[in-house]
Order: C-alpha cells, then sequence, then structure tokens
C-alpha cells in the first residue's frame, strides 16, 4: 500500500519537475496518467482465455473531486466519455491513445455536480449516491442506491439538467440493502430479444434463494429476474455485447480471500422474466493483477469492428487505492460462438 501512495506522489512530482504536464482550461480538471502495459504483474502475458489485454491507465488528479468512479459509457466516437462517481458528479471528458493505439491519458476533463429532481446540486451522498449510468436514445439513465430508484436525465443537457423522470425498478426497495442496491444498468439492443429494454441487476440484493435480484424495466418481457450468485463477488457494472449478451464485472474484497474481480458473460436468449442467469467466466483477476476496486465497465465497437472492453475502478478518495482504466480485446470466435 505504500507502494501506491509513493507511485501517485512520484507521478505529481514528475509532470511538475519535468515541465510535462499540459496546459489546462480553468474548467478541466487536470489528470495525469501512468500507462499500464501488463495485466498480470511481473508477466507480458497478454492472452487471457477469449480477451486480449491492451493496456490500461492509472490516473491522479490534484483536483480532490477526482474519484470515486462507479461507471462509465463511451460515446459513439469511442473516444468521449460520461462517467458518474458516487459523490454525486458528472465527469466528461476523452481517452487519449498513443502511436501503437494503447491508452495514453485523459484529456478535457470536467466535473460537474449532479441535481435531482427537484435541481438542487447536493443533498448529501445518501441522496446522490451515483452507481450505474446507460445511454438511451436522447435520455441518459442513472441509478441510484440508498435512496434506490433510477432517474432519467436528457442528452444533451444532462450536466446542467436535474432528473426529468424516474423509471420503476420493478424490484420493492425493501429487499435492497443501503449500500448494496442497483449497482448495474444497462440497455440491451434493439435487435435483441429485448428490443432495447432496459435491465438493471443489483449489488447484493437477493431473493429467497440467495440470487442475485434483476430486472428488466422495459420492453417486451419487461418483469424480474435473477442472476446466481457464486461466492463472495458483488456485481458493480455491466453492458450488452453488439449480439445481446450481457457482460457483468463483478468484485470481491474480503480479509479472508483479499481483493479480486471478474467478468462473466450471460447469454441474452436466457434473460427473461423469472429466470435465474448464470455466464461463462472470460477473466479472473486478484491482488497478482492490475486491480483495485474495479466498479465500472462498457463496450464498444473499434474502427476495425472488433469488440473492446474498458474497465475503471473507484478508488473511494483513498490514498490506499488507485483509479485505474483498462482496456481488452475480445476474441471474433467468441462474439461468433456468443452469437450462435
Amino acid at each position: 500500500m505504500i507502494g501506491r501512495r509513493l507511485r501517485r506522489a512520484a507521478l505529481v512530482a514528475l509532470c511538475i519537475v519535468a515541465g510535462a504536464c499540459p496546459s489546462w482550461a480553468a474548467d478541466d480538471v487536470p489528470v495525469i496518467s501512468r500507462q499500464i502495459s501488463d495485466f498480470r504483474i511481473g508477466s507480458s502475458e497478454t492472452k487471457f482465455g477469449s480477451l486480449e489485454f491492451l493496456g490500461g491507465l492509472e490516473m491522479v488528479s490534484s483536483r480532490a473531486l477526482f474519484g470515486s468512479l462507479s461507471s462509465i459509457r463511451f460515446r459513439q466516437d469511442q473516444k468521449h466519455f460520461i462517467v458518474v462517481l458516487d459523490t454525486g458528479q458528472w465527469l466528461t471528458g476523452s481517452i487519449e491513445r498513443d502511436a501503437k493505439g494503447r491508452l495514453s491519458g485523459l484529456s478535457n476533463v470536467v466535473i460537474t455536480p449532479m441535481k435531482n429532481s427537484a435541481g438542487r446540486s447536493f443533498e448529501g451522498k445518501g441522496y446522490m449516491d451515483a452507481e450505474g449510468l446507460a445511454l438511451d436514445g436522447d435520455r441518459i439513465l442513472v441509478s441510484f442506491e440508498q435512496r434506490h430508484r433510477v432517474d432519467i436525465y436528457p442528452d444533451p443537457g444532462f450536466a446542467q439538467s436535474g432528473a426529468i423522470g424516474t423509471l420503476p425498478i420493478l424490484i420493492p426497495p425493501k429487499m435492497l440493502s443501503d449500500n448494496r442496491g442497483i449497482e448495474t444498468i444497462a440497455v440491451a439492443p434493439a435487435s435483441s430479444p429485448l428490443k432495447g429494454g432496459v435491465v438493471i441487476v443489483s449489488e447484493r440484493g437477493l431473493d429467497s434463494d440467495g440470487n442475485r435480484l434483476a430486472a428488466i424495466l422495459s420492453g417486451p418481457l419487461k418483469g424480474r429476474f435473477a442472476v446466481e450468485r457464486d461466492g463472495s463477488f458483488d456485481v458493480t457494472d455491466g453492458a450488452f455485447l453488439p449480439n445481446g449478451d450481457l457482460l457483468l464485472l463483478e468484485r470481491r474484497f474480503n480479509m479472508a480471500e483479499g481483493i479480486g474481480m471478474r467478468l462473466r458473460r450471460i447469454k441474452g436468449v436466457d434473460i427473461r422474466p423469472d429466470a435465474v442467469v448464470d455466464g461463462e467466466l472470460l477473466l479472473e483477476g486478484n491482488f497478482n493483477s492490475q486491480i483495485d476496486n474495479m466498479e465500472g465497465l462498457d463496450v464498444f465497437q473499434a474502427a476495425d469492428g472488433t469488440t473492446h472492453i474498458i474497465l475503471v475502478s473507484d478508488d473511494n478518495h483513498s490514498i490506499l487505492q488507485r483509479n485505474l482504466m483498462l482496456e481488452f480485446r475480445l476474441s471474433d470466435s467468441v462474439k461468433q460462438a456468443a452469437s450462435d
């Protein structure tokens, strides 16, 4: 842990001493990034089953609000992104790449307070604990825990607007614990069996059989379902693949087993009311991997047609944790198998 703090300090010091810090606009948030080349610490291995590690970033900023990244969604250009922070803030910006196409930094980063339905920008973390984010046409959907709900914001204009509506979550709030609520919200492809339906998955809201509570909030298959819980992992985010399968990001942290993360793929055809779904394990990481408190995930198709997966971590504004962004590519064979 001390090593992580020293690395953070070194990043800031290097930027200042070397004069390498770019000049930011007055409203921009300065972010210093260190490239990560290996997913397994001390190993040059890049292939992990169906996934190929493409690189990553460790990010720090002198601005106190930077951190607590809960969910990320990319625009269609695969460059600009929107993030929600669990402190009740929007974070927008762009990724930069080096000559080899690897993640090299962030630019044009801006943090803006989220506004509730009354137009107020802050009522405390208990009301504005944003955990999930989804882009849905001309609106942005944000899931909150503690005060469990899914709020609707206009797009464009979300950063200046208060919530303009709320989606019924179909899960009784009493079945969701205060700090283990709706971590995942995602919109299925229009061509999938869910026909563009909005899907939510709880972090640790459990049914009577110990499975995670989930729901399809819209579309022809509207209703509740469940995601099978395996071990001590909790769901923290999810996104749909182009073929309609759902990727779920899960994390683990306890004193007995330590830190962990994994990715699972749920077949889209299995997601329907009253179903209990399980999925194929695509990736697992632990203290030997470049991971932290992994909270956010998004999927996009690159210019060459391949599917890329971006993961981000939540540092909880702690000097003992890191803000990470990791990028993987999903192999063509697995994409085809998923659609068969």
